[in-house]
């Protein structure tokens, strides 16, 4: 599949396009009409992997998952409670498949007189941002909590990023496309350098992904997750 053999840093590059001619563009590749009539986007989404193995995959890595990470995630739990007060967890409601709305969990990063849907922190000088925070977010250690949302069957492991209610509702039919899969940890536009715009900045992305959805893309994009993981906490 081509589009995983491009630089990171040109998928972020693409992404950037004005959203003019971004809109112009893919309403013309991706129209869900269109795509019904070739056949492309319905067949790959109709195939074992789409309909069965993909979600198979990740209910049993999640389950492993899980078991691994308990001991740290019970520390995590731990500590949050004891140096800020609130909830362990932060939870929100997210867009998932077929546009059905599922609550998302992770770690609690914010202290908890920060409104729910503020603008996210772009520096972990925040002060919005609790000790402990600085250290998950810093790790993206407060994504683990997803791991249910992945064993539940609302996320998978790679996907594109689920997009808050209010503002998928403004979603036009083509955009839609990216709720026709999971909503996943990671995925194409996480791994961007133009990651920290708005989730609806990395659609075309998004679709890029749904279009190539495999068994084979999928693991490279955990291969390269794991990479980014590793280089960003190696000192």
């Amino acid at each position: 599949m081509p589009f995983l053999s491009r630089n990171i840093d040109q998928i972020g590059k693409d992404v950037s396009e004005t959203r003019a001619h971004r809109t112009e563009s893919l309403t013309a590749s991706f129209d869900l009409q269109t795509s019904l009539k070739t056949g492309t986007l319905v067949e790959r989404l109709s195939s074992f992997y789409a309909k069965r193995g993909k979600h198979l995959f990740d209910a049993v890595a999640a389950f492993f998952l899980i078991l691994i990470f308990a001991p740290l995630m019970l520390l995590i739990a731990v500590l949050i409670k004891l140096t800020s007060r609130g909830s362990v967890f932060f939870s929100h409601k997210r867009v998932g498949l077929n546009n059905e709305i599922f609550v998302m969990h992770k770690f609690r990063s914010l202290h908890v007189n920060t409104p729910s849907y503020s603008e996210k922190p772009d520096s972990t000088n925040d002060e919005r941002i609790t000790p402990v925070g600085k250290w998950l977010r810093k790790t993206s250690l407060d994504e683990l909590p997803q791991l249910f949302n992945v064993l539940k069957g609302e996320m998978s492991l790679v996907g594109p990023r689920p997009e808050m209610p209010f503002l998928a509702k403004h979603y036009e039919l083509w955009e839609n496309q990216r709720h026709l899969v999971r909503p996943g940890m990671t995925g194409l536009w996480q791994l961007s350098p133009r990651r920290q715009g708005t989730i609806r900045d990395g659609i075309s992305v998004d679709l890029e992904y749904v279009a190539n959805l495999s068994f084979w893309n999928d693991f490279k994009i955990l291969l390269r997750t794991f990479k980014v993981f590793w280089d960003s906490n190696t000192y």
